[in-house]
């Protein structure tokens, strides 16, 4: 049995799906169960009561807890759980850039405890470091449609945009195949793309023009009025990583798991064009 944290989110109710259809014994984890019909559990990662009942039973556990200022306690409370109910592998969707030691606050500082909790615990453990998502893209959507200008707060910093389905391949590969235990895996597409980039690519699917207007940070903390100051601080630092460079990352990981290349933003642009 896998039980699969996160499930409603992008890549975790990939990955139930992808388990489904593949005839794995699976169980989805969220607080809204109606949410996704049968083979689900309620949980809430605030009651540790209901993460024992999610996990009894459970070999093996897909660990995504959503990203913020709680997700440390979050990873903490459902893998002390997993332990407690025999649990023998995990695996931790992380993002890249995760630290190994002691960092600024970033949107990668909060897997941190995770990760070295996971690796701490005794159990097979895999970890999955993914870049920025393809489907971030999709913020961008209504910009596209109305002919104006997408607001860049990267710079001419590029990264190595990951489709997440390729991600959540990876994460069923790993939960489901032996020969990835005690690995972490930076999951990245297969070319460097800043948002101009990105952005070029999408008119070019779309067979129209589109554009992109550069704002500084300060521009863009004030876009995020009404953000928790938490998400805000961590967002605009992440945007300076990427705009110095420091994010531009690719990797042959997801070839090496699947035995396949990863998908390019071009192969996720035209499969979600209607999106825009």
């Amino acid at each position: 049995m896998i039980l699969v944290t996160g499930a409603t989110g992008t890549v975790g109710s990939a990955v139930f799906h992808e388990l489904l259809e593949r005839g794995e014994q699976v169980r989805a984890m969220t607080r809204n169960p109606a949410s996704l019909g049968a083979h689900v559990v309620f949980g809430d990662f605030e009651r540790p009561e209901t993460l024992a009942a999610a996990a009894h039973g459970v070999d093996t556990l897909f660990l995504l807890a959503a990203a913020g200022p709680t997700q440390a306690a979050h990873d903490l409370a459902m893998l002390a759980a997993a332990r407690a109910q025999g649990v023998g592998r995990v695996v931790k969707l992380s993002a890249i850039g995760t630290p190994d030691d002691d960092a600024p606050t970033r949107l990668e500082a909060w897997h941190r405890p995770g990760e070295v909790a996971v690796r701490a615990s005794g159990l097979a453990w895999t970890i999955l470091r993914p870049t920025t998502f393809a489907s971030n893209s999709l913020s961008w959507a209504g910009a596209i449609r109305s002919g104006t200008p997408v607001s860049n707060m990267f710079g001419a910093g590029a990264q190595g945009v990951v489709d997440p389905a390729d991600v959540a391949a990876v994460a069923v590969a790993a939960l489901t195949g032996d020969g990835h235990f005690a690995r972490t895996y930076t999951l990245t597409g297969p070319d460097l793309l800043s948002v101009p980039d990105q952005v070029g690519l999408l008119g070019a699917v779309l067979g129209r023009p589109t554009s992109t207007v550069d704002i500084g940070l300060d521009e863009a903390r004030d876009q995020l009025a009404g953000l928790a100051k938490e998400f805000v601080d961590a967002v605009i630092a992440g945007a300076a990583y990427v705009r110095d460079g420091a994010n531009a990352i690719v990797t042959d990981d997801v070839a090496r798991v699947l035995g396949r290349p990863p998908r390019s933003f071009r192969d996720w642009a035209l499969e979600h064009r209607t999106a825009f």
